[in-house]
């Protein structure tokens, strides 16, 4: 799809601002993706201070503001300093776009979590709800909140998102080319062995022996995302993105009420899959349902436990917010406070009712009646229950 009709011929482009329940009712409600115009970035810090006049990365800035960040990821696999790898890349436009460590892409650093203090960016209202990064931020262990750098050529293999969930990303500088494909069409993208397609362009993919159902896909929603234009992609879109200049992107993984019943969806489908992998252990183990939790955790990074304390973390929050009702932003005491004042009484209302529906389908669950109650921090079946009655209040 080139840009001319990109723009006219459909309702994915957002040029200027929309109130929320727009977007909600248009894009994640029903799960499609949609690109927002560079004004949502025009007063960003990094969209002025990272890039030169003309629109290429600014090295200098980057390696005053990052130089001493010890190590993040690139790909292919290995870990470098920022330093390095600022010179690698300067090396390497230098070199006509070639190098003899190949073409690396700086993936998942966690420039927010790692550079707390810096005023980068400011996330839009649109993806406040991000109940993701919500509880990792509580109990301080990781986040989903990323910088990706990387130089003319570099890509990102056909995928779809952690615990399928939502992502937005903000492209800093540089052009991106996106192939999206709507769920279920990866499906046709698997080889005879069950496999997903690394890259979808490959020419094996026309082999009908390797590739038998390749034909029965549609064809990908191509977006050419230019630099300032922020990209967001609906839960279970399988992807493709290529750099196609120098470019860096600030990415979020997020999820909230709208794609809540996808993820859990997804984690049922992840546990069964481990367990038929591993059945003919299952009468040889008095530890198997456990021993399924644990490989589903080191595949997918959630197991049932983990999950139900996310939920009870969102609903607690949720909970506490309707209780106090701040009259103004002033009265809130922190990030989040202010982020469900600004969303307001009726989407922390909408949120427990989400929590509720999919904590009643997870008690009823015989994968999660098998946990070790000794596993949870709290009693599941005291949450639902204030979680009931809250909801009751509220309707």
């Amino acid at each position: 799809m080139d840009r001319e009709t990109f723009h006219n011929c459909c309702s994915l482009y957002i040029e200027r601002e929309i109130p929320y329940p727009k977007l909600f009712k248009k894009y994640l409600i029903p799960n499609q993706p949609c690109m927002f115009s560079k004004k949502f970035t025009e007063d960003w810090n990094c969209r002025k201070n990272w890039v030169t006049a003309d629109g290429k990365p600014n090295f200098q800035r980057l390696l005053h503001e990052f130089g001493d960040a010890k190590e993040y990821n690139s790909n292919p696999k290995q870990i470098m300093p920022f330093k390095e790898f600022m010179q690698y890349w300067r090396e390497y436009i230098q070199n006509g776009h070639s190098a003899p460590k190949g073409c690396l892409y700086v993936k998942d650093w966690h420039m927010q979590r790692n550079f707390p203090k810096h005023n980068t960016y400011k996330t839009p209202i649109y993806f406040f709800s991000d109940w993701l990064n919500e509880y990792w931020d509580t109990i301080e262990v990781d986040d989903y909140r990323f910088v990706y750098m990387g130089p003319t050529g570099s890509w990102t293999p056909f995928h779809a998102d952690m615990f399928r969930s939502y992502s937005w990303s903000a492209n800093i500088c540089g052009h991106k080319k996106w192939l999206l494909y709507p769920p279920g069409q990866e499906e046709f993208l698997r080889d005879c062995h069950g496999n997903l397609a690394y890259d979808v362009t490959a020419p094996v993919l026309q082999d009908k022996g390797l590739y038998p159902q390749f034909e029965e896909a549609c064809q990908p929603l191509e977006i050419i995302q230019e630099a300032g234009e922020i990209i967001f992609v609906p839960s279970g879109w399988h992807h493709q993105v290529y750099n196609l200049e120098d470019a860096i992107s600030i990415n979020h993984n997020w999820l909230n009420g709208c794609n809540l019943d996808i993820m859990w969806q997804f984690l049922q489908e992840e546990l069964s899959s481990v367990q038929r992998e591993i059945e003919e252990w299952r009468d040889t183990m008095d530890t198997w349902h456990q021993h399924c939790q644990v490989i589903m955790k080191s595949c997918t990074g959630i197991d049932y436990g983990e999950f139900a304390s996310f939920l009870k973390t969102v609903a607690s929050n949720r909970m506490s917010f309707l209780n106090s009702c701040p009259r103004n932003a002033d009265n809130c005491q922190n990030l989040l406070a202010k982020s469900l004042f600004a969303l307001g009484p009726q989407h922390a209302a909408f949120d427990l009712q989400r929590v509720l529906h999919i904590f009643e389908s997870m008690l009823s669950n015989e994968d999660f009646k098998r946990l070790d109650p000794s596993a949870l921090s709290f009693k599941p079946e005291e949450l639902l229950q204030e979680i009931r009655e809250a909801v009751r209040t509220i309707v």
